[in-house]
């Protein structure tokens, strides 16, 4: 029995659910698809499902080792589609890992107009703020809004993006629009962002470097979008990327404040991804495709 029968009968199991279904769906027997998933659970010599009459769950392994299998036949369907022409359009899964903010706001029209492009690429994509580790888990790549420490991962550049602090009309007018940072020391309060450094860190108009703890308001949570809106409604100064707050400071429902005194505000946007692997054709075009329409302002920010 081959390694890549095996692997193909398990994925097929895990995605249609159920041995039963897994054979209908290959045209073959329930009793040959089970005997490739018991082969390959004892070569490996670890349990990839747990089953009971009625359902059917991956263990650790079996999650891990089916996000491999999945790369691994999507590469070689595609290794097969470029040998056969090499104006064949790309085809199989890319899983991606992107904030949710940026996702949603400049992510998906750009990955609509690369399925446009290549119609049988298939999109796995995980909308999370959380600092997921891509090899572990099975990314191709994750969008990272970050000044990025010395890693294991290749990053390539796409945008720039400015942190602003900003608050609404209404919580200015009740609290007084800090003229310099020590004013946020009496009476004002923070919507605070989970991951985010507890100071704010500002410069004077000499240069000199400083940092000031704000204390925070009522509101803690972790999604920039919930947070620009808290801010909207009146809870409290906020620190956020410009492509989530600049349309409401724009229209006037926030304020931007002490942007002469901020220090340390702009991030980069970037894709990374491993190194420690092979990457295939359509990650990579994906890459240059997202690193063209950034650099060529199609996207704002």
């Amino acid at each position: 029995m081959s390694q890549f029968e095996e692997m193909k009968s398990f994925v097929r199991v895990v995605e249609a659910g159920s041995i039963t279904k897994a054979a209908e769906q290959m045209n073959t027997v329930k009793s040959a698809i089970s005997r490739k998933l018991s082969d390959l659970e004892s070569r490996l010599g670890i349990s990839l499902i747990t089953r009971t009459t009625r359902s059917q769950t991956l263990t650790d392994a079996g999650e891990h080792f089916y996000q491999q299998c999945v790369r691994i036949l999507d590469d070689i369907n595609e290794l097969e589609s470029s040998i056969g022409s090499e104006n064949t359009g790309l085809s199989g899964r890319i899983k991606i890992a992107s904030p949710l903010s940026f996702g949603l706001a400049k992510l998906c029209p750009i990955l609509k107009q690369f399925n446009d492009l290549h119609p049988d690429i298939t999109f796995d994509i995980d909308f999370n703020d959380r600092h997921v580790d891509l090899i572990e888990e099975g990314f191709d790549l994750a969008i990272r809004i970050a000044n990025l420490a010395d890693s294991s991962l290749i990053a390539r550049r796409l945008s720039t993006v400015q942190l602003i602090l900003c608050a609404s009309p209404k919580y200015l007018q009740q609290h007084g629009t800090p003229q310099t940072p020590e004013d946020l020391r009496n009476g004002h309060s923070k919507l605070h962002y989970h991951s985010a450094h507890e100071h704010w860190h500002f410069k004077s108009a000499s240069g000199k470097k400083y940092s000031i703890k704000v204390p925070t308001g009522n509101i803690t949570a972790n999604n920039g979008d919930f947070l620009c809106q808290a801010a909207i409604e009146g809870y409290g100064l906020v620190y956020l990327p410009d492509f989530i707050c600049s349309d409401a400071i724009k229209t006037g429902q926030l304020v931007a404040v002490l942007s002469n005194y901020m220090d340390n505000n702009t991030l980069g946007a970037y894709a990374v991804y491993p190194q420690t692997r092979h990457q295939s054709q359509r990650v990579k075009r994906l890459i240059q495709f997202l690193s063209e329409r950034f650099q060529s302002n199609e996207v704002n920010l």
